[in-house]
Formats: structure tokens, C-alpha cells, sequence
């Protein structure tokens, strides 16, 4: 308490309360002039849209700089830290590690209401380990191609538009990990589509699949991104999940993944990705009558969900975010 009392009378003491607070140094003539020659603003040639942005990055970097008497040491710590984190090839983890995968989300959420688009499934963020090009399925599919022990689960539900009319043709673009955390394609040990499929709706708007279980995953603990989260205290786990791309004639693809409902770590994503209406409930399933009616001899997880499409509308943001993916070997 007398630290802070003494804090408050340092900060309203009439000598500092009334001094003439110094210009900053990023707002002077010179500063402003090195700034727009930085950015091209002296010249014609070149991109208007990346200018424009340079600008705005490079002076606000320069105030943080300013404001928070970053000093060089620190400046090159960071500037390092990027370098590292680019080799890792862990900038997919980092951006939405920083919140700033979901902050784009809300983004679009926000252009979207301006442009009279309500409902729907709601969106989150795509993550780094889609890859485009697994087999495609009519109706049902199953996604566990390799031999792996863990419980089964049955997905299934429907593809509609926000009126409720079912959507067939639709396709619904499905992946997952497996029972350790880990992906195809980025992890050799799996077959190149496992836990990975396409499937298209029937007449009816209806998907389903088998797969197993998967299990949540957290950064490389002796990551980049991991190293960055120790320091501000926070963890890099996330809860178990099932990423989709779902698309429909004439609808707005939606980019979205359900969290396992019994996860402990549902409501505490290092990535920021859950969101309400995402949320699966996961029904376990004993009966001996509802396991053979599944062809199955064991307990088994099921879940049911829908998805609710968007129609395409003038003057919407684009749907599909222009990324660079893996690609199957």
C-alpha cells in the first residue's frame, strides 16, 4: 500500500503534473519525411495498397519503439527471435498463439454484418496443417487408414443453409490428428491421407464418418512459439478438435473446427479458436444393441453436427483466405 500511495503522489506532484511534455521524436519532420520515403510515398512507381500499409507498420513500429524505450539489444533480440521462428517454420503456430488468427476471424465477422450476412455455422481460425487434395467420398467415408489403437468415432449430421433447406453436393473437407496430437503429411510415420477425406452430401445435405478419436496437441516445448509463451506465462496446448472446409453451390465456404466437448482444455486454447456454436457433444456410446447396429464389438464415441451455410452475397469479404499449404508427397 505505501508503495503505491507513494506512486500516486510521485505521478500528481504539481512540478511534473504542469511540464511541457517533450514532441515525439517518430512525429517530427524528419522522422515523417524518412517514413514516407521508406514506404515509396515520394515516388509513383510501385504497389499503392502494400505502400500504404509499409507505412503504417514501420511507424508504428517506430512509436513502440519511442514509447517503450526499446533499446537495441532487445530491438535485435526480437529481430532474431523472427529469424528463428521463420527456420522453425512455426509462424502457423505463432499467429495464432498471438490471437491474431481469431482477430482476422472477427475481421471478417464484422465485414460480414456490414454486408447483411448473419448466422450461419460460425467460423475459426484454419490453422497451419491443411492439405489440399484428399480423396473424395460420396455420402460417408472412413478416415482412419493406418492401424492405431484408440477408441472409435462416428460423425455425422447435415449441410444446410441458414434456412434450414438441406444442401446437396455440398462437400465437406475433413481433418484431424490422430490419438497422440500429431497430422498426416507432417508426421511420415502416418500414411499420406490418413485422417484426412473429402465427402459430399447426399440428396439430403447428409455427411458421415468414421475415424478415431483424436487427441489435442501443444507447440514443440522447445519450439519458438513455446518460447515466446513461457515468457508472457501462458501454455500452448490445444484441446482436441476436427478442422472442416465446408463449401455449397452458390454458399459462402466456411472455414471452421469443432472442439471435442470433454477436452480440459476446451475453453482455454492456446489458439483462441473456440468458439459458441462449436462446442461437440460427445456421446458415449455402450448400448449392445447401438454397437451392433455400428458393426462394432467395443464402446465407441459419436458426434452429431450440422453445418448452416451462408449465402453468397455482393459486396462480401472473400470466404477462402489465400494461404500457402503442405502438399502430399
Amino acid at each position: 500500500m505505501t508503495h503505491i500511495a507513494t506512486t500516486h503522489m510521485a505521478t500528481t506532484h504539481p512540478a511534473t503534473t504542469h511540464r511541457a511534455a517533450a514532441p515525439a521524436l517518430v512525429e517530427t519532420p524528419e522522422v515523417q519525411a524518412l517514413l514516407d520515403r521508406v514506404a515509396g510515398l515520394d515516388n509513383d512507381r510501385g504497389n499503392p495498397r502494400l505502400k500504404r500499409i509499409l507505412r503504417r507498420v514501420v511507424g508504428d513500429a517506430c512509436r513502440i519503439i519511442e514509447d517503450l524505450e526499446v533499446t537495441p539489444d532487445e530491438f535485435w533480440t526480437a529481430m532474431n527471435y523472427l529469424t528463428e521462428t521463420g527456420r522453425a517454420n512455426e509462424f502457423g503456430l505463432l499467429m495464432p498463439g498471438l490471437g491474431i488468427e481469431h482477430f482476422l476471424d472477427l475481421c471478417i465477422d464484422a465485414q460480414e454484418r456490414r454486408a447483411g450476412i448473419e448466422g450461419g455455422t460460425p467460423r475459426t481460425i484454419e490453422g497451419p496443417l491443411y492439405v489440399a487434395g484428399a480423396p473424395l467420398a460420396k455420402g460417408e467415408a472412413r478416415l482412419d487408414d493406418d492401424p492405431e489403437e484408440g477408441e472409435v468415432l462416428i460423425v455425422e449430421g447435415r449441410v444446410t443453409g441458414t434456412g434450414g433447406a438441406p444442401l446437396a453436393n455440398a462437400v465437406v473437407d475433413v481433418w484431424h490428428a490422430n490419438t497422440v496430437g500429431n497430422y498426416s503429411v507432417f508426421d511420415r510415420s502416418q500414411s499420406t491421407w490418413n485422417l484426412r477425406r473429402r465427402i459430399e452430401t447426399d440428396r439430403e445435405g447428409r455427411y458421415r464418418f468414421r475415424s478415431i478419436v483424436p487427441k489435442g496437441y501443444g507447440c514443440p516445448p522447445q519450439g519458438r512459439t513455446q518460447a515466446l509463451l513461457d515468457q508472457v506465462g501462458r501454455h500452448g496446448q490445444r484441446p482436441a478438435h476436427i478442422h472442416f472446409f465446408v463449401s455449397g453451390a452458390g454458399h459462402r465456404q466456411l472455414t471452421t473446427q469443432i472442439n471435442l466437448s470433454d477436452d480440459p482444455y476446451l475453453y482455454d486454447d492456446f489458439a483462441f479458436a473456440t468458439r459458441e456454436g462449436l462446442v461437440a457433444e460427445v456421446e458415449r456410446v455402450t448400448e449392445p444393441a447401438a454397437l451392433a447396429r455400428a458393426g462394432l464389438d467395443a464402446p465407441f464415441s459419436r458426434i452429431r453436427f450440422d453445418f448452416a451455410l451462408n449465402p453468397e452475397v455482393a459486396n462480401a469479404p472473400a470466404a477462402v483466405v489465400v494461404r500457402a499449404h503442405a502438399e502430399a508427397a
